[in-house]
């Protein structure tokens, strides 16, 4: 609706920075704060708590009895996303046929059936981002940074080596999660920038899951002078 110049906002922050390359176009923005892929997981059910005592958090879920739920990665970042996690912890792990003996058609939601089911009993174990599980006081497996999407200093040689088509010309590449925000042209002056520099810099996105890596933020682009770190 921004692009199609139905909104007119002073300020627009994504959770996918590529949209402002791709379709927006700003000038600059600005990459402020991360993410992680978590395990989420059913403490009333037995194959729940089987996920949350394993040795391994992979290993119950190879097993047909334990339901897991996740999205649909056709429709939906976190559904890609959690294609890359299982094929990194593949690599991580050594473990080459983990990704096939994890998935299954029947695990795929949509995001707001995927948390139903999870929250009444449906499902043993979900794969949702870290920030989901926190602000609905889920019990959940932290992964390692490895395969988390969360660090930004696995990009280039880890992140980056598995990808997903989403049609036959377009597919996305393994990077880590991001949310990334500008203040739209013709919108920069004081209120806005004061307001921009609170979204940015609040210490207060940890407190609800989200993560703030050492280099974050990052600029890129015609940044104003008055933003510059």
């Amino acid at each position: 609706m921004v692009d199609e110049e139905q909104r007119n906002p002073d300020i627009v922050a994504l959770a996918e920075p590529a949209l402002f390359d791709s379709i927006l176009q700003e000038a600059w923005y600005t990459k402020y704060a991360s993410n992680a892929i978590v395990v989420a997981y059913n403490s009333d059910t037995k194959a729940g708590r089987r996920v949350a005592s394993a040795d391994h958090w992979y290993a119950p879920l190879r097993d047909k009895e334990v339901t897991l739920g996740r999205t649909d990665p056709t429709l939906d970042p976190l559904g890609y996303r959690t294609l890359f996690l299982l094929r990194l912890a593949s690599k991580f792990y050594e473990r080459p046929d983990l990704t096939n003996d994890i998935l299954r058609a029947r695990q795929l939601y949509p995001e707001t059936e995927l948390l139903s089911h999870f929250e009444t009993g449906g499902l043993d174990a979900a794969v949702v981002y870290r920030n989901m599980a926190v602000e609905r006081d889920y019990e959940y497996i932290d992964l390692p940074d490895q395969i988390d999407l969360s660090n930004p200093k696995y990009v280039d040689n880890w992140y980056s080596t598995v990808s997903h088509s989403l049609t036959e010309n377009r597919s996305v590449t393994g990077g880590v999660i991001s949310y990334a925000a500008t203040i739209c042209d013709g919108h920069y002056n004081e209120r806005t920038r004061s307001v921009f520099e609170t979204l940015i810099q609040g210490n207060y996105l940890e407190t609800f899951g989200f993560r703030i890596p050492s280099s974050y933020p990052t600029y890129k682009g015609h940044v104003p002078a008055t933003l510059t770190p």
